[in-house]
């Protein structure tokens, strides 16, 4: 089960609340997640004490973004081990609760090996401590998997533009709402705003769900960035004013041949880049390269409910008589929907993947795997996945 504690009114002076964590109530253990579907309305944390709770919670978006799915993912078969339930089927209905983001499955393997390797000499607590273990590595490794690609990302805008003054148009959200650390892309910009270099931050509103607007917008606001919140249609009028210098964007699942799937609308803006000459850079942790789906057309894309499409949905406002999450029908009733979560953008449209391990570009199947390779890499302690040395 899941309850929910109202945290903050979100606004200027407000504590910067974490976007997941494991807490070690009297009662029992739970993991607490900023719920991203009432931002930026409101900040509350959803508190989910089972499995199943966490598998809605994934579902219906209280918590997404590639690392901190993977993390989340982890962290639930730890609650299942230490909770006494099972873990087999808790990491088979995690795993599956989103199909495309591949950290998700990435963070439960590594949870579950760790937990199965304790489990095989008899010791039911020591499994559980086990498996809490490796979600916690999880969780740090992406933190210092955040701050390398910030770094890297920094590095290679200076390398690619010189001269500073970037403006850089993202595409959904890709901050510390998606990570342990301060995000994947929007990391990068926060690197360059920090710098002196940031001129405008274009935040594309990310239809259907908004996460670009509520959550993009919400992010910068708290960091003192200067951005702009745009429609998504109104971006090809930004190229065309040469008013974009860079486009940064995050990744749920990178095939072996670097194509890269990522939020609905990634596809055109890499098409529209690469018209304009624009450099189109990804940034994502190793963890979400995915070698063994071999090309982008291989990659499951998850098909979301046509209401998000054919209504608006309200984010949860106290007060005024707005019920939270009411739909605002906009298309006729019975009217057909198309609403996959996610868009595959092929490799020769991608500039450059931001790692980090490293950036890899030009994008090719043979520089990609090179990255990931275990000449330059070691074995987590469950042996599965990679950190780096």
């Amino acid at each position: 089960m899941a309850d929910q504690y109202e945290v903050s009114e979100t606004g200027a002076g407000t504590l910067a609340i974490p976007s997941l964590r494991w807490e070690e109530f009297p009662e029992s253990p739970a993991v607490v997640l900023l719920d991203q579907t009432r931002l930026p309305a409101e900040e509350v944390e959803l508190v989910c004490t089972d499995v199943p709770a966490l598998v809605q919670a994934i579902q219906t978006l209280a918590v997404r973004g590639a690392p901190l799915l993977g993390i989340a993912g982890a962290y639930g078969v730890a609650l299942a081990a230490v909770r006494g339930f099972d873990v087999e089927e808790a990491a088979e209905a995690l795993a599956s609760a989103r199909p495309t983001a591949v950290n998700l499955g990435y963070g439960v393997r590594r949870a579950v090996t760790a937990y199965r390797r304790a489990a095989a000499g008899g010791d039911g607590a020591e499994a559980a401590a086990a498996a809490l273990a490796e979600a916690r590595a999880v969780h740090a490794e992406d933190v210092e998997a955040s701050a390398r690609m910030a770094q890297h990302g920094l590095d290679l805008l200076g390398e690619l533009l010189p001269g500073g003054g970037h403006r850089i148009l993202t595409h959904c959200n890709t901050g510390a709402l998606v990570s342990g650390g301060e995000g994947t892309a929007l990391a990068v910009a926060l690197a360059v705003h920090r710098a002196g270099e940031l001129r405008r931050l274009w935040v594309d509103e990310t239809r259907p769900l908004l996460q670009g607007a509520r959550l993009t917008a919400y992010e910068a606001a708290r960091a003192g960035m200067a951005y702009t919140v745009l429609a998504d249609g109104a971006a090809g009028s930004l190229f065309a004013a040469g008013e974009v210098d860079a486009v940064l964007i995050g990744a749920d699942r990178i095939a072996a041949d670097g194509a890269v799937a990522n939020k609905i609308g990634s596809y055109p803006l890499a098409v529209l880049a690469r018209h304009h000459r624009v450099p189109f850079v990804v940034v994502a942790p190793t963890s979400t390269v995915d070698l063994e789906t071999k090309e982008g057309a291989a990659i499951e894309v998850e098909q979301r409910p046509g209401k998000e499409v054919t209504e608006f949905s309200l984010p949860h406002i106290q007060g005024g008589g707005v019920v939270g999450g009411t739909g605002i029908p906009v298309a006729p009733l019975g009217a057909l929907a198309y609403n996959p979560a996610f868009d595959v953008t092929p490799a020769e449209l991608v500039t450059a993947i931001v790692t980090e391990a490293g950036v890899v570009s030009p994008v090719t199947r043979e520089r990609l795997a090179d990255v990931c390779s275990v000449s330059r890499w070691r074995k987590s302690r469950s042996g599965n996945g990679m950190m780096a040395e």
